[in-house]
């Protein structure tokens, strides 16, 4: 196997002295990763939302401020009118510090931000009545226990804030696993979605071009046998995948901060095995197509139908069944499923065994067909 080894570190320095090459392996994908989890970033925490609420405070007493800073607590995210997305609005009264000082009742005004949806109105209700009860209760204890004259003591009501709440609410899913979102769902979906692309375009362009060339027949006439020649084939195209699954889950955990943590053994080996897959149908299409401008148009084409309907582009949760179903008759499904339990859910190698195990028939079968279809 020499001869293989040989052939495979060959092809990755060939192919990573195509400037083009870089840009496809490396910088494409980086940008998609950015705009895709950009867009599909969601609302943070899936089991922990934290709504956006359009705050107007035209009181500048102590008080108001107390107020916003216990509706960060309560889990909202507290922004300007001139920021977007938020769908429910909190008006504060100019007189809203005095009037509580004055132990009169102060009005809130809780209304609808024009053009926004009622989705989030519920929740963010919700939390404002929790936190004006917990404003209730620091009067209460701080009045009680330091006096009137603490009402007005910003270190006071920052002591008291800041002691340990004796009740704690945790909050999680319960048997229905919440949908994949931001970078989470963008870097594996752009890393499959890149290594089919790149893997099949590079391995079965290059592949074509070398027997044009005559140089798959140069390298029979050197006595490599035709068994080496697709294991060098593969070994080269399986590097440059690790080249780019390495690059991404560097730029994914260090730059995007998406949580691999303990997992990253499994998502390793599941990128790897859906590289072979890959690589294995680069080889497989280089072998039956003769020109390379139709080994790249069919790959790039049939590439860019396995991630959309692999869910590479959308959360296949949000997805019809008939498209769930057929995402899973796809090598790019599994990955997915695979990536998405380690990745967004936090599960194990028990979780993964299943896709794992349909990806490398994937691999064992489109090597077969490659191997019997390969000509010099």
């Amino acid at each position: 196997m020499k001869a293989a080894l040989v052939i495979g570190h060959n092809d990755l320095r060939v192919f990573l002295r195509i400037r083009l090459a870089w840009v496809w392996l490396f910088v494409m994908p980086l940008a998609f990763v950015y705009f895709m989890g950009f867009a599909n970033r969601g609302p943070g925490d899936p089991a922990n939302p934290r709504p956006r609420v359009q705050v107007e405070n035209h009181d500048s007493g102590l008080l108001s401020r107390v107020l916003l800073e216990e509706l960060g607590t309560q889990g909202m995210q507290v922004v300007d009118a001139a920021t977007e997305g938020a769908t429910r609005g909190l008006r504060i009264p100019a007189d809203f510090t005095e009037r509580l000082l004055r132990r009169e009742p102060a009005r809130v005004e809780f209304f609808q931000v024009e053009g926004s949806g009622a989705g989030e109105a519920a929740l963010i209700e919700l939390r404002l009545v929790r936190a004006i009860i917990a404003l209730n209760s620091h009067l209460i204890e701080l009045v009680t226990t330091r006096g009137e004259a603490a009402l007005t003591n910003a270190a006071a009501w920052e002591a008291v804030r800041a002691r340990e709440n004796p009740v704690r609410l945790e909050a999680r899913f319960a048997g229905r696993r919440p949908v994949p979102a931001g970078f989470s769902f963008s870097l594996p979906g752009i890393l499959v979605m890149y290594l089919m692309m790149n893997l099949t375009v590079f391995g079965g362009a290059a592949l074509a071009a070398e027997r044009r060339n005559g140089v798959l027949r140069r390298c029979r006439a050197q006595a490599v046998r035709r068994g080496e020649l697709v294991a060098g084939k593969l070994y080269g195209l399986l590097l440059l995948g690790a080249v780019q699954i390495a690059f991404l889950l560097l730029i994914g955990r260090f730059v995007f901060g998406v949580p691999l943590g303990a997992n990253l053994p499994a998502v390793v080996v599941t990128l790897l095995v859906f590289a072979w897959v890959a690589a294995a149908l680069g080889v497989l299409a280089g072998s039956t197509v003769t020109s390379e401008d139709r080994v790249v148009g069919l790959c790039v084409l049939a590439s860019m139908l396995m991630a959309a309907l692999g869910g590479c582009w959308w959360p296949l949760e949000l997805a019809p069944a008939w498209l769930r179903t057929a995402a899973h008759a796809l090598p790019t499904g599994w990955a997915m499923d695979a990536l998405h339990q380690l990745i967004s859910f936090g599960a194990g190698w028990a979780a993964v065994g299943k896709p794992l195990g349909v990806l490398a028939a994937f691999g064992t079968a489109a090597t077969v067909l490659a191997a019997r279809g390969f000509r010099t």
